[in-house]
């Protein structure tokens, strides 16, 4: 999902307040993955609305003190996301079922998936019941895909990096991402598969 909506924001500095009260806002920035100058902006936010309030001390730290209008804005924003979060990953699911069905009616059994992130998970997930086999996933981020508890690698499967693709026995490849075809980041998804020696009619998109 996308974390970086302003109700979004608020809620994960509050969330990162409420567990360390004691913090610099580069620190928050890295935590979440944003430029320290928008924390900055909605720190300040927080404290003009009374969410928070903020105690200088010794040694130029500061202390972020979440006030009781901030933990009901808090209780209030979690709700929002958590609402937001099930009608997303309905939506997902059922666009990947669709996918899932019009691969099967292809005679698509064994799949790769391009992508190892949430969707990616949710794509997993949903092949359960179906005759349909995960046979690999090739990372498209630069690190370590964390044991999933099922083993090494992606829920027990071999993770692979765009060079190895040549090596998988596959029916086709199912990109684990929501950009759509046309978008600019799948255009250079293309672009990496053409270099791969993928064949474009063996990919599906969601």
């Amino acid at each position: 999902m996308n974390n970086h909506l302003p109700e979004d924001i608020s809620l994960r500095l509050l969330d990162e307040l409420t567990k360390e009260s004691v913090i610099t806002q580069r620190v928050l920035a890295d935590r979440l993955g944003i430029a320290l100058g928008l924390v900055n902006a909605y720190v300040k936010r927080l404290y003009h609305k009374g969410h928070i309030k903020v105690k200088n001390l010794p040694k130029n730290r500061v202390k972020y003190i979440i006030t009781p209008k901030g933990f009901a804005e808090k209780a209030k924003l979690t709700y929002s996301y958590m609402n937001r979060s099930i009608d997303y990953f309905s939506d997902v699911r059922q666009k990947i079922e669709q996918t899932y069905a019009v691969m099967m009616a292809s005679d698509v059994r064994n799949i790769v998936l391009w992508g190892d992130g949430e969707v990616a998970e949710l794509c997993y997930i949903s092949t359960r019941g179906l005759p349909l086999k995960i046979v690999g996933v090739v990372a498209t981020r630069n690190r370590v895909v964390a044991d999933s508890g099922m083993g090494k690698g992606f829920f027990g499967h071999d993770v692979y990096s765009t060079e190895d693709i040549s090596g998988i026995d596959y029916d086709a490849i199912l990109v684990a991402s929501l950009d759509g075809r046309a978008s600019e980041k799948s255009l250079r998804l293309a672009t990496e598969m053409n270099k791969a020696g993928v064949n474009p009619e063996r990919v599906y998109y969601l």
